[in-house]
Formats: C-alpha cells, sequence, structure tokens
C-alpha cells in the first residue's frame, strides 16, 4: 500500500493518500488550509483518482479543503456527527484566540456528506477502514484503522490518529468541546488496546507505533485499556 502526506497550511496539519500498490484510485484524509493545490499535483503527477474524503475530525486545520477537493472530484466527504456542524460554521470549534483566522473566510458542507459511527467500516479503492470513535479533543473526533502489506508480506495495522495522539504526546483539549478527562479515556480504550507495532499517522508531527508511545509517551504514564 502506498501511504504518503504531506503538512498543509500554516498549522502543518498532515494530508495523507493512501492507495493499494499500482492502483488508480486513493482516498484523501485530513485535506487541510492550502491543500488542494500540492493535493491536486500530487494526484495528477501519480495519475491516481480520489474516491474520499475521510476526515478525523472537524477543526479547520484539518476540514479546511474539504469542500474544495470532494467537489472537485465528485466524491462524498466522511465525518462524525458530532463534529459536522464544524464544516459550516468552524468557527464554533474555535476558541477566541484562533477566531482572527477565519476573517474573510466563508466555508459551506461539501456537496455529499456522510456521517461515520463507531464501529463503521468503510471501504473505498480496495481499502478497508475501521472507524474508531474517540471523544475528547473534539466531540466527534475518530481514529481510522487500517491493514498494508509490507514488502516482506508482513501484515501491518495502521492508525490514523488525527489529534487525538501524536508521537509524544495528546490533543489540546482547551478548545469548546474538549475534554482531557475524554481524550485519555478514548486513548485507552481504543489505541492502547492495540497491537505494539500498530503504526500511528498522527494529524500533526511525525510517525510512530503504539508500543513507542506507550513506552515513552508522558501524557500516557498509567493508562491501561480494553476493549
Amino acid at each position: 500500500m502506498l501511504v504518503t502526506g504531506f503538512p498543509a497550511g500554516m498549522f502543518q496539519t498532515n494530508c495523507y493518500i493512501l492507495a493499494q500498490d499500482n492502483a488508480k484510485e486513493c482516498v484523501v484524509v485530513d485535506p487541510g488550509q492550502d491543500a488542494t493545490e500540492p493535493l491536486v499535483e500530487f494526484l495528477t503527477g501519480s495519475d491516481l483518482t480520489p474516491r474520499a474524503v475521510l476526515l478525523t475530525h472537524g477543526h479547520l486545520d484539518h476540514m479546511w479543503s474539504a469542500q474544495a477537493v470532494a467537489d472537485r472530484f465528485e466524491i462524498p466527504t466522511y465525518i462524525h456527527p458530532g463534529d459536522r456542524h464544524m464544516l459550516a460554521d468552524p468557527g464554533v470549534g474555535l476558541g477566541s484566540s484562533l477566531a482572527p483566522f477565519l476573517e474573510g473566510h466563508t466555508f459551506t458542507e461539501p456537496h455529499d456528506v456522510v456521517e461515520l459511527a463507531d464501529g463503521d467500516e468503510i471501504e473505498y479503492a480496495g481499502i478497508e477502514f475501521i472507524v474508531d470513535h474517540t471523544p475528547g479533543h473534539t466531540p466527534g473526533s475518530v481514529v481510522l484503522r487500517t491493514r498494508a502489506t509490507l514488502s516482506d508480506g508482513a501484515e501491518v495495522q495502521v492508525a490514523l490518529t488525527g489529534d487525538t495522539l501524536f508521537q509524544g504526546s495528546v490533543g489540546r483539549t482547551d478548545l469548546p468541546g474538549g475534554s482531557h478527562e475524554q481524550l485519555l479515556s478514548s486513548i485507552a480504550e481504543k489505541l492502547l488496546v492495540l497491537d505494539d507495532g500498530t503504526n500511528i499517522l498522527p494529524g500533526h508531527g511525525g510517525a510512530s507505533t503504539i508500543g513507542q508511545e506507550r513506552a515513552s509517551n508522558p501524557f500516557l504514564v498509567g493508562l491501561t485499556g480494553s476493549r
């Protein structure tokens, strides 16, 4: 599987593209601010056609370009209902210090929005995703899990964690709808139960593994989980 991405906009939010090897279709995850042009350039150069936009949550820096990308390619946008309102009104998810970023900008929902639920299994471009609802950073935050086969034939799990879990840190909870207690509960119940070898692709910063975060992330000390 091809898994690539790039940091977009002033927030350096990771926009990911996933495609099966030698496939002509792909899935786009979290197209943030100023993501449209580099995304289209990559898709054109790679001869890939996106089939869906998946959003890990509704914050502005993750969904800024969702409407532009989804409507350009006439594809659906997936988001949890807890965050859907932010697509047309991202200001409700921002604190007063971030409100100035919206000045001069208007937002509308993409033409085709599909709501995600915990435990959903969705498939696009030959890639199967499992949805884990992980509230805390936002009410509608989700983690998207899939599996990839390495060149040696080994299969690994990949978790796109959005702003729930980062390399060495966790998502902020001081914005409207955030809850630190709920965030840690989500991490314990939905992420720390995964195999140590699970690769995590966060919304900001570099990749990691569940094992690495379990062993060294200071925010996870004392956390355990069970499904």
